[in-house]
């Protein structure tokens, strides 16, 4: 389970565990007398011997044929192929920018007069920072502002977390470990989906009463690239699968679907013709360092405001939106983008990020950067009776909850939010993710890089005997 500890004040949630739980199991290369279909050969990226995957049909108990680590006495068999996200991504075990003694969270919360402290200190910091004669700006007030009333908050609620966490053993007072397995982590990974995108915009155009709406992954792992960007992508076996893309190896796992496209190609999902009863969504927001990076692409104000949210959510869906810590991307959600798709804003909740010993990643008062981020919550405005109905059995969503946890340290790799939504919302309801960077079972995933954190170097490869 991805939810470690469920306080008043939020969870504590394990991303690692989640992604490891997601089945990135390649079934069985034998025959079954239970049914399989043999799908065309890859080669692990681990140990270059050439594996299979394929379908297993479901028992008649409408469950998996076999768990996960189950041993099937059948003549021939291979070892089953199981992959683990690199558990390195995880080990965030110092600050990016270590706190002072006095504001650690595990010292207490700081007193009024380290707030006041802050303050004051602040227009000193950004004025030797910057070399000029100036009070702050709009931003930095409206931000100072924000902080001030959410701060508390964070601090208490997060506080508590970390305290079961660590007395549960999930979290641990240690100094760093040393290993050398980070000089193993890939340094750059090839993943050139956003480019495959541009592309994709001189492919010729598809007669889509020609074309079919879905791609099953069943026979073939190897796929043209127009095949992926023309429909959304299905793999609704019980299994993982293995795709090839651009020479690329990508890991699908069970009961997941996606869109490879961009915000020029979304028709196909539109072509999909289902209706969602959560959407999340993860704008590339418009901002100095993106520019500076090139690191991806980012859409304006009135780009977002274009995603057909309307046509994809289903009556009462849960539409949750991360922003960034600008106020400007903040107040557009709530003043602009909401109301345009006829979404009531319900709450704000915020992600913190610590470190394996429970330490906030950055300290709380930076005045760069904040160890937190931003979720808004609303939901599509139904009439009375289809609100009613679709809210029957699950709770009402909180005004302010905490979702905290140890950090990837891949750029933008968020943490997973099906286990914390899952008090608000009915089960096997229709889940999208919008910009997606990776994929989930039971949800379908939409974006130019829904494959980035999929690559098969991201995995390390383990072998059940």
């Amino acid at each position: 389970m991805s939810v470690v500890h469920r306080l008043t004040a939020g969870w504590l949630v394990d991303h690692l565990s989640f992604i490891n739980q997601c089945g990135y199991e390649l079934c069985d290369s034998f025959a079954h007398p239970g049914g399989v279909t043999h799908n065309t050969s890859v080669t692990s990226a681990e140990d270059c011997h050439s594996i299979s995957t394929l379908t297993a049909t479901p028992s008649s108990s409408g469950g998996p044929p076999y768990g996960p680590g189950d041993t099937i006495e059948t003549e021939g068999k291979r070892p089953k192929m199981r992959y683990v996200f690199r558990e390195e991504f995880f080990d965030i075990s110092k600050p990016h920018i270590a706190a002072a003694p006095e504001e650690q969270l595990c010292q207490g919360c700081p007193e009024v007069t380290l707030t006041e402290r802050f303050f004051d200190c602040c227009c000193l910091l950004i004025l030797q920072k910057r070399k000029r004669k100036c009070v702050f700006n709009q931003g930095e007030l409206d931000a100072l502002e924000y902080h001030s009333k959410v701060r508390k908050l964070i601090w208490e609620g997060t506080l508590h977390l970390v305290q079961e966490g660590l007395k549960s053993g999930f979290l641990h007072h240690t100094t760093a470990k040393l290993s050398c397995r980070k000089n193993n982590v890939p340094q750059r990974i090839v993943c050139g989906l956003a480019e495959l995108c541009e592309m994709a915009k001189n492919f010729p155009a598809v007669n889509e009463s020609d074309h079919q709406a879905v791609h099953v992954l069943e026979e073939e792992t190897a796929s043209a690239e127009q095949d992926l960007l023309s429909c959304v992508t299905e793999n609704s076996s019980n299994c993982a699968k293995i795709i090839v893309l651009m020479g690329q190896k990508y890991l699908v796992p069970p009961k997941s679907s996606f869109l490879l496209s961009d915000i020029s190609c979304l028709q196909p999902l539109l072509n999909y013709k289902k209706k969602y009863d959560v959407i999340v969504i993860d704008p590339p927001w418009e901002n100095k360092s993106v520019k500076r990076s090139n690191r991806y692409s980012h859409l304006s104000s009135w780009q977002i405001k274009q995603i057909p949210v309307p046509a994809l959510a289903a009556p009462n869906c849960l539409v949750v939106t991360w922003v960034t810590n600008r106020q400007k991307h903040l107040r557009f959600v709530k003043d602009e983008l909401y109301p345009h798709w006829s979404v009531k804003t319900l709450a704000e909740w915020h992600w913190v990020k610590i470190t394996t010993a429970g330490e906030f990643v950055l300290p709380l008062d930076s005045l760069h950067k904040k160890p937190y981020e931003v979720l808004v919550l609303g939901r599509v405005q139904a009439d009375v009776k289809e609100a009613i109905r679709k809210s029957e059995g699950v709770l009402p969503i909180p005004e302010h909850q905490l979702i905290v946890s140890i950090p990837c340290s891949l750029h933008s790799h968020k943490p997973p939010l099906a286990a914390v939504l899952a008090e608000f919302i009915k089960p096997d309801v229709e889940c999208l993710e919008l910009f997606a960077r990776n994929l989930q079972p039971g949800w379908t995933s939409w974006g130019n890089e829904v494959l980035k954190f999929q690559h098969i170097d991201y995995f390390t490869l383990l072998q059940n005997e």
